[in-house]
Parts: structure tokens; C-alpha cells; sequence
């Protein structure tokens, strides 16, 4: 049980830096495109604003796409960049949602203990009940119940057939 969380951790902090990873990549690549694309990129660093302000979708307007070529390429950065960009976002929120989950796994986990404690206790009180003898289920009046009531009323069930596991 212990791997296994660590494992999820492990996956979960794993994919935000292969998203993150991704993300650096296209933007490095975009940018390099963007140099050598746009003539009003003239150096490498304008290259990648322009990646990053259209792979993010700003547009500032600052440096924009001029010629025929340079903009089809951003409409290919535009559609990378908010594929990974989006995959960023779930992974942060994965990370965010995995913490909750495991505070809830915690408690349902408790609960059980508790749950499975009640049902053996209960059992013991079932078991160290003396069965009911033939003699006293004649002397029973005609009607009445055929074993003892719950606080509801109802017949409670004998122990008959039930084994612990």
C-alpha cells in the first residue's frame, strides 16, 4: 500500500516535469522557427517571445507573423501550444487532487477498521448468547417472536451458517 502511494507521487511529480519538458521543447522549437521565419525576428530571443506570446495565445502584438510561411507555422504553435500548455494545467491540478484523494482514502480506510472491530465484537455477544433449547421454543406462545427482539422490534437473526472469515 506504501509503494503504491509513493509510485503515484512518484508518476504524478514525473508527469508534471515530462509536460513541463515538453512545453520548454516546443517553445525552444517554436522559437527557432520563428527566427528563422520571420524577418521581424531578428534575433533568437524575439523568436521565442513570439513563440511563447502565440503558443500562449497573447498575441501582444509587439513582433507578428508577415509573411505566408511564418504564419502557418504559428497556427502550428498556436495548436501545440495549447495541447501541452493544457496538459501542464491537469498535471497541476492532478498533483492538487491526488493530495485530497489521499486524505479521504485515509479516512475510509479508519472507518473500515472500526466497522470490521464493531462486527467481530458483535459476533463475540452473538456467540456467548446460550442457544435456545427445543423445550423453550415449545414453551413459546403461539405468535410470539421465535427469537430475541432488537430495539426496533424486529427478530434477531441466530448465528446459524454464519462463518467469520
Amino acid at each position: 500500500m506504501r509503494k503504491v502511494k509513493l509510485h503515484k507521487l512518484v508518476i504524478g511529480r514525473r508527469g508534471l516535469l515530462y509536460s513541463l519538458g515538453l512545453c520548454m521543447l516546443i517553445l525552444g522549437m517554436g522559437g527557432l522557427g520563428f527566427w528563422a521565419l520571420e524577418p521581424q525576428a531578428e534575433t533568437l530571443s524575439d523568436g521565442l517571445w513570439l513563440a511563447f506570446t502565440t503558443a500562449a495565445t497573447v498575441g501582444y502584438g509587439d513582433i507578428v507573423p508577415s509573411t505566408h510561411a511564418s504564419r502557418t507555422f504559428s497556427v502550428v504553435v498556436v495548436l501545440m501550444g495549447l495541447a501541452v500548455l493544457s496538459l501542464v494545467t491537469a498535471s497541476v491540478a492532478a498533483m492538487l487532487v491526488e493530495v485530497e484523494e489521499r486524505e479521504v482514502e485515509g479516512e475510509l480506510m479508519r472507518e473500515i477498521h472500526a466497522l470490521r472491530l464493531e462486527v467481530r465484537h458483535l459476533r463475540g455477544e452473538v456467540r456467548a448468547q446460550p442457544a435456545a433449547t427445543g423445550q423453550e421454543k415449545a414453551d413459546t406462545p403461539r405468535g410470539a417472536p421465535a427469537g430475541p427482539l432488537s430495539a426496533s422490534g424486529n427478530v434477531v437473526p441466530d448465528d446459524q451458517g454464519i462463518r467469520p472469515r
